[in-house]
């Protein structure tokens, strides 16, 4: 989804080029989510309630990049094939997040061991308000216009309902994230100190490990932010003004907006336990006299977990 409605009033060239931006940031983030899907599907340890909702963000994140690539503007089926199908895989991707923050509050801040049952309503919570926005969003919307993108008919209306339906949902997510792991953050941080004030000799080694994975947690509401800080600009701008485009705005909108697969396979999805199965992974095919071209395997392999509180602070404590 990303930067649609900019394209009308800009050159053919620009809108060219707003394309393949669109396209390329895109594939990025298929390729980044598809790895981490690749990984939950091959490696049982993976198998844990935490990583099954980084599981399901990136295959929300997967959808999104690949419908963003496959829409075919010239089609009016595959307009709205893609319409649909990016706005409702783009609000659950984010949508997802917020089930992380929710169970990393819930497991840390309340001390709570029963997040798996809310395996169920968290599917119901994304899906569903996945849906209702999708759905909402189309009333009075004319899904399927010719142009450079598949996107609503350029009407006030359709900014208007275009905004509530996404950008409400979004910058909730973003602002409730930023709280949850704001808490979180500080409730860690507490139980180090005292950790360290109770112990004559603290481990430098381990809260070097705890600060990383403490500074790791900001990473995640900045995601969203920085993904769709753009991309929001650029929609309350062309709802102000719909006879001025900028180019470079609408450049920097699709360009971010679409690596944010890319970015929450990165950091939800690269954790240690990942990298660890994929290290003894190639030790396992790759012959052991080609193994010394691959100092990284071992590398990953024997470093100790960084903390598996950065993503799976659930499986740690199961």
């Amino acid at each position: 989804m990303k930067a649609p409605s900019t394209a009308v009033g800009l050159s053919a060239a620009d809108r060219h080029v707003l394309t393949a931006v669109s396209a390329g940031a895109a594939a990025l983030s298929l390729a980044g989510s598809a790895f981490i899907v690749l990984c939950y599907l091959l490696f049982k340890e993976l198998h844990k309630f935490s990583f099954k909702l980084v599981f399901f963000l990136a295959l929300s994140d997967v959808f999104c990049s690949f419908f963003t690539i496959v829409g075919d503007p010239s089609n009016r089926f595959f307009c709205y094939a893609q319409d649909y199908s990016v706005h409702f895989f783009c609000v659950a991707s984010f949508l997802w997040t917020t089930t992380i923050a929710f169970t990393l509050h819930r497991t840390v801040v309340k001390h709570k061991t029963d997040v798996e049952d809310y395996g169920s309503v968290f599917h119901l919570y994304v899906w569903g308000t996945s849906l209702a926005t999708t759905v909402i969003r189309s009333i009075g919307s004319d899904y399927g216009r010719p142009g450079a993108w598949c996107w609503t008919e350029p009407a006030q209306s359709g900014k208007a309902s275009h905004l509530i339906t996404f950008y409400v949902p979004l910058w909730s997510a973003i602002l409730y994230n930023g709280f949850t792991y704001f808490q979180v953050n500080r409730t860690l941080s507490n139980a180090t100190r005292m950790a360290v004030a109770l112990s004559e000799q603290p481990n430098q080694s381990d809260m070097r490990a705890e600060k990383k994975a403490f500074n790791r947690w900001g990473y995640y509401p900045l995601i969203l932010i920085g993904s769709w800080s753009f991309a929001t600009i650029n929609r309350l701008y062309d709802f102000i003004s719909p006879d001025h485009k900028i180019f470079w705005l609408s450049f920097l909108d699709v360009g971010f907006a679409g690596l944010m697969g890319l970015f929450n396979s990165i950091a939800y999805g690269l954790n240690s336990s990942v990298r660890r199965a994929v290290a003894e992974r190639i030790e396992l095919w790759i012959p052991e006299k080609y193994r010394r071209w691959l100092p990284v395997s071992s590398k990953l392999k024997s470093r100790q977990p960084e903390s598996e509180l950065t993503s799976l602070i659930v499986a740690s404590q199961q």
